[in-house]
């Protein structure tokens, strides 16, 4: 017999359990439909950020961020460590223990809130007055009915054409974060977020780490003035980074990955690397949903179709985070989530696209809000720019770590912040206070008038804002 609730949500990914949360928390019965596995074949929600992208890769460029300090930075503070040896096992056991703090912590939460979790797969089964039914399929088989349902599916890795993960040789972000011995020549395909961070744990680690990039300029979405500073620091650190390139066929044998490539001048180059990874974005993950069962309507590259509040075309039926439009970030998707449970229970929930940050885990840390200076001169856009280095900073200086700056723009009428774009220490943590200041549609004057704790980081905030109008005081 169906168990029936007035919700029902597919996928434990950010995205979803978040919806299933605040749904419940909104007076609904609502179930939540997961198939991730541990290694015992145990329930594992959190989706791809818990699993096998943003915690797992936190928790070793943590982990191989230490190493780097105490094998080359430790001697500036005047400690002197001998010996240090590494033990790879320790650590990727560290990342699988955070990885599983997460997963549990998402199952006591739906115990909490009361949410009924169904560890299988989801997927539509056929629709009758009003209600859609839905079958799981998995380690626990049930037929469940609702009059709602969210979609939050989530994404995976894209493969080269020919040229399948294996996850042993051929690596998606997966296999990447289960690499059982540091290689001695890793290749990396792709220098966006999971690429650099990926090519940033392995090169600390000891790996001589090359990166191909397809776009002619590196990261092309990143405001320009951070991006040249990114590219002279990775460069400084040993990260190689080419952009402009063509890949040729790619050869593997047992032991060696050979990747022929085209430099952005035309000349022929050839990579030899024991491992690679591919990292050229991810998909929508709509396989086994049975969209067409109901009527779901996908676009043309798979992904589920919505409208500005995440309806898709189906009565009650919504989608939220990878699995749709706009970017790939858990952040996002949890913002998605809480607005469409909001929606359902009548509420207006709201998502601004406009404010969503993004950052970049590398060292140092990139992260911004809002558009670049060249989105901001290919739109006509008259404004003003004031920026900021940590180097004049005395908490960076007392950290050690200098590197990097705050960059502020700002409307040239009206002062109101457009942008904030950081490369330094923590930016990841600082970006809150530009977002928080762009959602209430404040000015540079605003952040520049916010008393700052000294010494701290976010004084670098305080002081471009300043900058914006030739006013800096430190620099």
């Amino acid at each position: 017999m169906s168990k029936q609730f007035d919700l029902v949500v597919i996928g434990a990914g950010p995205g979803g359990y978040i919806a299933a949360i605040r749904a419940a928390q909104l007076g609904m019965k609502v179930a939540c439909i997961d198939a991730w596995q541990n290694g015992k074949g145990g329930p594992a929600p959190g989706g791809t950020c818990t699993n096998v992208g943003c915690i797992p890769s936190k928790a070793l460029l943590q982990s191989s961020e230490h190493f780097e300090q105490v094998n080359h930075h430790f001697g500036d503070h005047g400690i002197e460590v001998k010996g240090v040896s590494l033990k790879l096992d320790k650590m990727l056991g560290r990342k699988n223990e955070v990885v599983k703090q997460n997963n549990d912590g998402i199952l006591y939460l739906f115990k909490k809130n009361k949410v009924e979790f169904f560890h299988g797969k989801g997927s539509f089964a056929g629709q009758a007055d009003g209600m859609y039914q839905i079958k799981v399929s998995g380690t626990t088989d049930a037929d469940l009915v609702a009059k709602h349902v969210v979609i939050a599916t989530g994404s995976s890795a894209r493969e080269l054409p020919g040229l399948p993960f294996d996850e042993k040789q051929i690596l998606s972000n997966d296999g990447a974060l289960n690499i059982d011995a540091v290689p001695k020549r890793l290749g990396v395909i792709g220098a966006g977020v999971i690429g650099l961070e990926m090519g940033s744990v392995w090169r600390r680690l000891g790996s001589e780490v090359t990166v191909l990039e397809a776009m002619p300029q590196f990261l092309a979405a990143v405001d320009e003035t951070i991006a040249k500073e990114a590219a002279k620091v990775f460069d400084k650190q040993g990260l190689k980074i080419h952009t402009g390139v063509k890949i040729g066929e790619i050869a593997k044998t047992a032991r060696q990955i050979t990747v022929p490539w085209t430099d952005s001048e035309g000349k022929e180059q050839k990579l030899v690397v024991d491992k690679l990874i591919v990292s050229i974005g991810r998909l929508p993950y709509t396989g086994g949903l049975q969209a067409e069962t109901v009527g779901l309507k996908l676009d043309e590259r798979g992904f589920v179709q919505v409208d500005d509040h995440c309806k898709t075309n189906l009565p009650n039926v919504w989608a939220v985070g990878d699995v749709v439009r706009g970017p790939m970030l858990a952040h996002k998707a949890e913002e998605e989530g809480v607005a469409v449970a909001e929606r359902i229970a009548g509420q207006h929930g709201h998502v601004n696209f406009e404010t969503i940050p993004w950052v970049i885990y590398t060292s140092p840390e990139i992260a911004w809000v809002g558009r670049t200076e060249q989105q901001l001169k290919a739109d006509g856009v008259k404004y003003k720019a004031g920026s900021f280095p940590f180097l004049a900073n005395g908490r960076a200086r007392a950290l050690g770590d200098t590197t990097g700056m705050v960059k502020v723009l700002a409307d040239a009428q009206t002062d109101e912040v457009l942008g904030v774009h950081i490369i330094g220490p923590v930016a990841s943590e600082l970006i809150a206070e530009a977002v928080t200041i762009m959602e209430f549609r404040g000015a540079a004057e605003d952040i520049a008038r916010i008393c700052h704790a000294h010494p701290t980081l976010s004084e670098a905030m305080k002081e471009a804002a300043l900058a914006v109008d030739k006013r800096a005081l430190n620099f």
